[in-house]
């Protein structure tokens, strides 16, 4: 191929190439806008005093987030349906403890009361802390998810009651207590009261939220400016006689 009939040929790829880099780069500005309000959302919710459930679930009913409000329930916990969701706490593998908590009006909700080592899974190795009445719960609010985050997370094996992804269907649905249409429809992560026998131990939920939208902006728009750098003086180079 000639000089003359290369340089159309190097120019196409060079607009294609800028425009997916400012493409990218764009998009990431607008991602860093959405991540800024969630945090500022977060911040917010976290900072306000506990509202009552029914607070909750009339906004739960109205924008189907509730992620991080405050709450307080009061209700009995039916230990014999509590499920288990794999995680890790302080360097330690374990379980998340999803028990459900059954209201004065007969619904249900299911409450992630905390963590327990991984060779504590058996209820009856940790009897002390399976607290019996009615108890008064603070916590936070979580969404439920819209299904598996992703294909490299594991299925859930309800045969075994270990759960990789929080499936609320899925964990009221085999928790042997009462019918799916009885629970609520999100979570309630407790706060770290102590429970007796120090487990499970509250107070889990992480509030970490990353935002690395600004390095990616400058990332991709930095090779954009480079890759205009280079298409300069080559087409400069090219000028010379």
């Amino acid at each position: 191929m000639t000089p003359q009939r290369s340089t159309p040929l190097f120019i196409g790829l060079f607009l294609v190439a800028l425009a997916i880099l400012l493409t990218l780069g764009t998009w990431q500005v607008q991602r860093l806008g959405w991540k800024e309000d969630l945090i500022a959302t977060v911040n917010e919710r976290i900072a306000s005093a506990p509202a009552p459930l029914a607070e909750v679930e009339q906004t739960f009913a109205r924008t189907g987030d509730v992620d991080y409000l405050p709450t307080i329930v009061e209700g009995e916990f039916q230990h014999v349906g509590e499920r288990h969701f794999f995680a890790t706490h302080e360097g330690r593998s374990g379980y998340f403890i999803y028990t459900p908590l059954a209201l004065d009006d007969g619904r249900l909700l299911l409450v992630n009361r905390g963590f327990v080592p991984f060779e504590l899974k058996d209820p009856a190795q940790r009897a002390s802390g399976q607290v019996e009445g009615r108890q008064t719960i603070v916590g936070l609010a979580r969404d439920p998810l819209d299904g598996k985050p992703s294909w490299i997370v594991p299925d859930n094996d309800l045969q075994k009651n270990v759960f990789y992804w929080k499936d609320l269907e899925a964990m009221a649905a085999t928790s042997g207590v009462g019918r799916r249409e009885d629970y609520l429809g999100f979570f309630v992560d407790a706060n770290d009261a102590a429970n007796p026998g120090g487990l499970p131990v509250g107070g889990v939920t992480l509030i970490n939220i990353s935002n690395n939208h600004m390095q990616y902006i400058i990332t991709w728009y930095g090779l954009a400016f480079a890759l205009v750098c280079v298409m300069a003086a080559w087409l400069w180079r090219r000028r010379k006689p």
